[in-house]
Protein backbone atom coordinates (compact mmCIF):
# COMPACT_ATOMS: atom_id res chain seq x y z
CA UNK A 1 0.00 0.00 0.00
CA UNK A 2 1.35 3.40 -0.99
CA UNK A 3 2.06 5.92 1.76
CA UNK A 4 0.00 9.11 1.74
CA UNK A 5 2.27 12.06 0.99
CA UNK A 6 2.00 15.80 0.47
CA UNK A 7 1.62 17.08 -3.06
CA UNK A 8 4.06 19.90 -3.70
CA UNK A 9 3.73 22.60 -6.37
CA UNK A 10 5.97 22.16 -9.35
CA UNK A 11 6.08 22.12 -13.11
CA UNK A 12 4.86 19.74 -15.76
CA UNK A 13 8.51 19.61 -16.83
CA UNK A 14 9.85 18.42 -13.46
CA UNK A 15 10.74 14.71 -13.79
CA UNK A 16 9.07 12.43 -11.23
CA UNK A 17 10.19 8.79 -11.03
CA UNK A 18 9.54 5.97 -8.55
CA UNK A 19 7.83 8.06 -5.87
CA UNK A 20 5.17 5.40 -5.11
CA UNK A 21 6.77 2.05 -5.98
CA UNK A 22 3.89 0.04 -4.49
CA UNK A 23 1.27 1.62 -6.74
CA UNK A 24 -0.78 -0.67 -9.01
CA UNK A 25 -0.32 -0.74 -12.74
CA UNK A 26 -2.28 2.00 -14.45
CA UNK A 27 -4.54 -0.54 -16.21
CA UNK A 28 -5.34 -2.39 -12.96
CA UNK A 29 -6.27 0.43 -10.59
CA UNK A 30 -9.36 -0.10 -8.43
CA UNK A 31 -10.70 3.40 -7.88
CA UNK A 32 -14.22 2.99 -6.54
CA UNK A 33 -14.12 5.65 -3.81
CA UNK A 34 -11.68 8.22 -5.14
CA UNK A 35 -10.53 9.33 -1.71
CA UNK A 36 -6.89 8.94 -2.71
CA UNK A 37 -4.98 9.12 -5.96
CA UNK A 38 -1.64 9.58 -7.66
CA UNK A 39 -0.54 13.00 -8.90
CA UNK A 40 2.51 14.32 -10.71
CA UNK A 41 2.36 17.99 -9.71
CA UNK A 42 0.26 21.13 -9.90
CA UNK A 43 0.74 24.60 -11.32
CA UNK A 44 -1.09 27.75 -10.28
CA UNK A 45 -0.76 30.26 -13.10
CA UNK A 46 -1.46 28.62 -16.45
CA UNK A 47 -3.08 30.69 -19.18
CA UNK A 48 -2.82 27.88 -21.71
CA UNK A 49 -5.00 25.06 -20.38
CA UNK A 50 -8.45 26.64 -20.61
CA UNK A 51 -9.97 30.10 -20.19
CA UNK A 52 -8.57 32.58 -17.70
CA UNK A 53 -5.85 31.94 -15.14
CA UNK A 54 -5.90 28.30 -14.11
CA UNK A 55 -4.69 25.80 -11.58
CA UNK A 56 -3.57 22.70 -13.46
CA UNK A 57 -3.40 19.36 -11.67
CA UNK A 58 -1.28 16.77 -13.43
CA UNK A 59 -2.40 13.28 -12.45
CA UNK A 60 -0.51 10.05 -13.08
CA UNK A 61 -1.49 7.09 -15.21
CA UNK A 62 -2.01 6.77 -18.97
CA UNK A 63 -2.75 3.87 -21.29
CA UNK A 64 -1.42 5.57 -24.42
CA UNK A 65 2.28 5.54 -25.26
CA UNK A 66 2.63 8.53 -27.55
CA UNK A 67 6.01 8.50 -29.25
CA UNK A 68 6.31 12.28 -28.85
CA UNK A 69 4.93 12.55 -25.29
CA UNK A 70 6.68 15.30 -23.32
CA UNK A 71 5.64 13.80 -19.96
CA UNK A 72 6.39 10.05 -20.06
CA UNK A 73 6.84 10.21 -16.29
CA UNK A 74 3.05 10.54 -16.03
CA UNK A 75 2.42 7.14 -17.66
CA UNK A 76 2.73 5.05 -14.49
CA UNK A 77 1.01 5.49 -11.13
CA UNK A 78 4.22 4.41 -9.39
CA UNK A 79 5.90 7.63 -10.52
CA UNK A 80 3.23 9.83 -8.92
CA UNK A 81 2.72 11.13 -5.40
CA UNK A 82 -0.05 9.35 -3.45
CA UNK A 83 -2.30 12.02 -1.99
CA UNK A 84 -5.80 12.44 -0.60
CA UNK A 85 -8.49 14.18 -2.59
CA UNK A 86 -9.27 16.25 0.50
CA UNK A 87 -5.71 17.57 0.53
CA UNK A 88 -5.95 18.52 -3.13
CA UNK A 89 -9.24 20.33 -2.53
CA UNK A 90 -7.94 22.17 0.52
CA UNK A 91 -5.00 23.42 -1.53
CA UNK A 92 -7.28 24.37 -4.40
CA UNK A 93 -9.45 26.28 -1.95
CA UNK A 94 -6.48 28.51 -1.11
CA UNK A 95 -6.40 29.72 -4.71
CA UNK A 96 -10.12 29.67 -5.45
CA UNK A 97 -10.98 33.32 -4.64
CA UNK A 98 -8.21 34.69 -6.86
CA UNK A 99 -8.90 32.20 -9.63
CA UNK A 100 -12.60 33.10 -9.67
CA UNK A 101 -11.76 36.81 -9.81
CA UNK A 102 -9.47 36.22 -12.80
CA UNK A 103 -12.08 34.22 -14.70
CA UNK A 104 -10.16 30.97 -14.46
CA UNK A 105 -10.63 27.58 -12.91
CA UNK A 106 -9.22 24.10 -12.53
CA UNK A 107 -7.88 21.90 -15.32
CA UNK A 108 -7.00 18.27 -14.67
CA UNK A 109 -4.46 16.89 -17.10
CA UNK A 110 -1.94 14.08 -17.05
CA UNK A 111 -1.33 11.40 -17.86
CA UNK A 112 -4.96 10.59 -18.49
CA UNK A 113 -7.44 11.79 -15.83
CA UNK A 114 -9.91 9.01 -16.62
CA UNK A 115 -7.45 6.36 -15.45
CA UNK A 116 -8.33 7.60 -11.95
CA UNK A 117 -11.98 8.21 -12.61
CA UNK A 118 -13.38 8.34 -9.06
CA UNK A 119 -10.45 10.44 -7.79
CA UNK A 120 -10.77 13.05 -10.53
CA UNK A 121 -14.58 12.98 -10.25
CA UNK A 122 -14.29 13.93 -6.57
CA UNK A 123 -11.92 16.78 -7.34
CA UNK A 124 -14.03 18.14 -10.19
CA UNK A 125 -17.11 18.07 -7.96
CA UNK A 126 -15.27 19.90 -5.18
CA UNK A 127 -14.01 22.53 -7.61
CA UNK A 128 -17.53 23.14 -8.87
CA UNK A 129 -18.72 23.63 -5.29
CA UNK A 130 -16.08 26.39 -5.01
CA UNK A 131 -17.60 28.09 -8.04
CA UNK A 132 -14.66 27.28 -10.30
CA UNK A 133 -14.77 26.58 -14.02
CA UNK A 134 -13.59 23.01 -14.65
CA UNK A 135 -11.76 21.49 -17.60
CA UNK A 136 -10.26 18.12 -18.43
CA UNK A 137 -7.48 17.41 -20.87
CA UNK A 138 -7.97 13.93 -22.28
CA UNK A 139 -7.23 11.72 -25.26
CA UNK A 140 -10.78 10.42 -25.04
CA UNK A 141 -9.49 6.84 -25.21
CA UNK A 142 -11.24 6.04 -21.92
CA UNK A 143 -14.27 8.20 -22.64
CA UNK A 144 -16.63 5.24 -22.35
CA UNK A 145 -15.80 5.18 -18.62
CA UNK A 146 -17.20 8.67 -18.07
CA UNK A 147 -20.87 8.57 -17.12
CA UNK A 148 -23.22 11.54 -17.16
CA UNK A 149 -22.47 12.50 -13.57
CA UNK A 150 -18.75 12.68 -14.37
CA UNK A 151 -19.26 14.83 -17.43
CA UNK A 152 -21.77 17.07 -15.66
CA UNK A 153 -19.00 18.28 -13.33
CA UNK A 154 -16.85 19.35 -16.31
CA UNK A 155 -17.39 22.64 -18.12
CA UNK A 156 -14.86 22.17 -20.92
CA UNK A 157 -13.12 19.21 -22.56
CA UNK A 158 -9.65 19.74 -24.05
CA UNK A 159 -9.72 16.78 -26.42
CA UNK A 160 -6.49 15.56 -27.99
CA UNK A 161 -7.28 14.23 -31.45
CA UNK A 162 -3.90 12.96 -32.52
CA UNK A 163 -4.82 11.58 -35.93
CA UNK A 164 -7.74 10.79 -38.23
CA UNK A 165 -6.05 7.73 -39.72
CA UNK A 166 -6.28 4.54 -37.62
CA UNK A 167 -2.86 3.29 -38.74
CA UNK A 168 -1.18 6.60 -37.92
CA UNK A 169 -2.97 6.76 -34.58
CA UNK A 170 -1.81 3.29 -33.60
CA UNK A 171 1.72 4.03 -34.76
CA UNK A 172 2.04 7.17 -32.63
CA UNK A 173 0.00 6.08 -29.58
CA UNK A 174 -0.02 2.28 -29.54
CA UNK A 175 -3.83 2.31 -29.27
CA UNK A 176 -6.98 2.37 -31.41
CA UNK A 177 -8.48 5.59 -32.75
CA UNK A 178 -12.14 4.58 -32.54
CA UNK A 179 -12.70 5.31 -28.80
CA UNK A 180 -11.55 8.92 -29.23
CA UNK A 181 -13.87 9.52 -32.17
CA UNK A 182 -16.74 7.87 -30.32
CA UNK A 183 -16.15 10.12 -27.30
CA UNK A 184 -15.98 13.22 -29.52
CA UNK A 185 -19.32 12.31 -31.09
CA UNK A 186 -20.84 11.77 -27.65
CA UNK A 187 -19.63 15.19 -26.48
CA UNK A 188 -21.17 16.72 -29.59
CA UNK A 189 -24.52 15.05 -28.87
CA UNK A 190 -24.40 16.52 -25.35
CA UNK A 191 -23.37 19.98 -26.63
CA UNK A 192 -20.43 19.82 -24.21
CA UNK A 193 -17.93 22.62 -25.00
CA UNK A 194 -14.73 21.26 -26.52
CA UNK A 195 -11.37 22.61 -27.59
CA UNK A 196 -9.77 20.11 -29.95
CA UNK A 197 -6.00 19.90 -29.66
CA UNK A 198 -3.82 18.52 -32.44
CA UNK A 199 -0.11 18.00 -31.98
CA UNK A 200 1.73 18.70 -35.22
CA UNK A 201 4.74 16.37 -35.46
CA UNK A 202 6.80 16.57 -38.67
CA UNK A 203 7.03 13.18 -40.30
CA UNK A 204 4.43 11.65 -37.95
CA UNK A 205 1.13 13.56 -37.99
CA UNK A 206 1.66 16.25 -40.62
CA UNK A 207 0.37 14.44 -43.70
CA UNK A 208 -2.20 16.71 -45.41
CA UNK A 209 -4.72 13.86 -45.67
CA UNK A 210 -4.39 13.18 -41.95
CA UNK A 211 -5.07 16.83 -41.12
CA UNK A 212 -7.97 17.02 -43.58
CA UNK A 213 -9.53 13.95 -41.98
CA UNK A 214 -9.53 15.57 -38.54
CA UNK A 215 -10.81 18.87 -39.95
CA UNK A 216 -13.72 17.20 -41.78
CA UNK A 217 -14.62 15.23 -38.65
CA UNK A 218 -14.55 18.24 -36.33
CA UNK A 219 -16.01 20.97 -38.54
CA UNK A 220 -19.69 19.94 -38.26
CA UNK A 221 -19.54 19.78 -34.44
CA UNK A 222 -21.15 22.95 -33.13
CA UNK A 223 -19.79 22.31 -29.62
CA UNK A 224 -16.15 22.61 -30.76
CA UNK A 225 -15.14 26.16 -29.91
CA UNK A 226 -11.53 25.97 -31.08
CA UNK A 227 -9.03 23.74 -32.79
CA UNK A 228 -5.60 24.36 -31.31
CA UNK A 229 -2.61 23.33 -33.40
CA UNK A 230 0.21 22.48 -31.01
CA UNK A 231 3.66 22.46 -32.63
CA UNK A 232 5.90 19.59 -31.59
CA UNK A 233 8.81 20.56 -29.33
CA UNK A 234 11.77 18.89 -27.66
CA UNK A 235 11.16 20.18 -24.12
CA UNK A 236 10.42 16.69 -22.80
CA UNK A 237 13.28 14.87 -24.53
CA UNK A 238 15.42 14.87 -21.39
CA UNK A 239 12.77 12.87 -19.53
CA UNK A 240 12.98 9.99 -21.98
CA UNK A 241 16.71 9.83 -21.41
CA UNK A 242 16.34 10.10 -17.63
CA UNK A 243 13.81 7.26 -17.56
CA UNK A 244 15.88 5.11 -19.91
CA UNK A 245 13.38 5.03 -22.77
CA UNK A 246 14.22 5.14 -26.45
CA UNK A 247 13.04 8.45 -27.87
CA UNK A 248 12.15 8.09 -31.53
CA UNK A 249 11.90 11.82 -32.12
CA UNK A 250 15.30 12.90 -30.87
CA UNK A 251 16.11 14.22 -34.36
CA UNK A 252 12.64 15.48 -35.21
CA UNK A 253 12.67 19.27 -35.72
CA UNK A 254 9.87 21.55 -34.60
CA UNK A 255 7.47 22.31 -37.46
CA UNK A 256 8.33 25.34 -39.53
CA UNK A 257 6.11 28.40 -39.45
CA UNK A 258 5.02 27.58 -43.02
CA UNK A 259 3.96 24.09 -41.95
CA UNK A 260 2.05 25.40 -38.93
CA UNK A 261 0.29 27.97 -41.12
CA UNK A 262 -0.58 25.30 -43.70
CA UNK A 263 -2.20 23.11 -41.05
CA UNK A 264 -4.09 25.98 -39.42
CA UNK A 265 -5.26 26.92 -42.92
CA UNK A 266 -6.53 23.40 -43.55
CA UNK A 267 -8.65 23.53 -40.42
CA UNK A 268 -9.99 26.99 -41.26
CA UNK A 269 -10.76 26.00 -44.84
CA UNK A 270 -12.87 23.14 -43.49
CA UNK A 271 -14.89 25.60 -41.37
CA UNK A 272 -13.13 25.22 -38.00
CA UNK A 273 -12.09 28.08 -35.75
CA UNK A 274 -8.38 27.29 -35.54
CA UNK A 275 -5.36 28.88 -33.95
Amino acid sequence: MSTVQTLEPGSRYDPRVGISPDAPDEDKIKDEEGSFGYCHSYETSSRYDGPGLRVVLWVSGCLLRCTYCHNPDTWHLKDGTYVSADQVLRRLGDFAPAIRTLGGGLTISGGEPMVQLAFTRRIFAGAREMGLHTAIQTSGFLGDRADESYLSAIDLVLLDVKSSDPDTYRRVTGRDLAPTLRFAERLSSLSKPVWVRFTLVPGATDDPANVDGIARFVAPMKNVEWVEVQPFHQMGAFKWKAIGLEYKHINTPPPSRDLVNRVIGQFRDAGCRAR
